[in-house]
């Protein structure tokens, strides 16, 4: 195991994390920006308004993207599986 290996690994670990969490971290944005315009134009200040939508919309996000998010994941878990098998032989 040289040092390219390990900065490949460390890089497709990283980009594989992004991709999973990237659906629920744009609706989150997305509706956090939307419910601070709503409530800057119409001076309503509670917390309760920022946080029950984007619950709401990373549960839906979740729901709608979850099996292609574990698709992924197990595709990079048994790409890893497998480089562990054939350093161990």
């Amino acid at each position: 195991m040289d040092a390219d290996y390990i900065l490949y690994l460390g890089r497709h670990t990283m980009e594989t994390a992004l991709l999973i969490a990237a659906p629920i971290l744009l609706v989150c944005v997305v509706t956090g920006i939307l419910i601070s315009l709503f409530q800057t134009v119409t001076s309503i200040r509670d917390m309760t308004m920022t946080m029950a939508p984007k619950l709401i919309g990373a549960g839906l996000t979740a729901l709608l993207f979850g099996h292609w998010m574990l698709q992924v994941l197990m595709k990079f878990t048994l790409e890893i599986f497998t480089q562990i098998q054939t350093y161990g032989q």
